[in-house]
């Protein structure tokens, strides 16, 4: 036979004070006749006494510091980890800058060949791009690896990555002459190069 459920809520009533003469006289009745309710009943007063109890205990002044101090020691290398994946934007973009700082600074160590970019009319000798006088090279010249002499006219911007640059009196350069000799200008400059390649790309 199953006991009714406002049996239950009655304990509960008894063990809170909220309970009625004539509910308690009813509740008293059903334990003596119910040995599951009774002991179940007499579970939830052990229950009670035990919190009633463990209200009063407080845990010493240490207790925190002692815990803490036995966890085991957080490796230096979640914290960075952790911040990492709170800013992934920011994450992805280091990332990038790195990789490319790193492809770049390589590519700068590594032997390269001579290389021209530029249109006719140019004389290429010995790894060196001549200019001649009297004509005019219409766009920018890049030149690594190599030397370049102006002797005429560049309608445009010179750079000779890992070489140099002669100019004659009568050379002239419409746009920036730069040299990039060093590690860091070469960095800069293919930087530049990228940036400007998306923003045209984007155009």
């Amino acid at each position: 036979m199953e006991c009714p459920k406002e049996i239950v809520s009655l304990m509960h009533s008894y063990l809170d004070g909220d309970l009625q003469p004539d509910e308690e006289l009813r509740l008293k009745e059903h334990l003596r006749s119910c040995a599951a309710c009774a002991a179940h009943f007499h579970e939830l007063k052990k229950t009670v006494a035990f919190l009633q109890y463990a209200s009063h205990v407080t845990a010493p002044s240490s207790f925190t510091a002692t815990v803490m101090g036995a966890m085991p020691k957080e490796r230096k290398t979640v914290w960075l980890r952790r911040w990492l994946h709170g800013h992934p934007l920011l994450t992805a973009a280091s990332l990038f800058l790195l990789l490319t700082v790193g492809s770049v600074a390589s590519s700068w160590g590594g032997k390269g060949s001579f290389s021209v970019s530029a249109d006719e009319p140019v004389i290429i000798r010995d790894h060196t791009v001549i200019v001649p006088k009297g004509e005019t090279v219409k766009g920018d010249i890049v030149v690594r690896n190599g030397s370049i002499r102006i002797e005429g006219t560049v309608d445009g911007n010179v750079t000779v990555i890992r070489g140099e640059k002669y100019m004659a009196s009568a050379g002239q350069v419409t746009g920036e002459v730069e040299e990039i000799n060093q590690v860091f200008e070469w960095i800069w400059y293919n930087i530049k190069e990228k940036a400007s390649r998306a923003l045209q790309s984007l155009e």
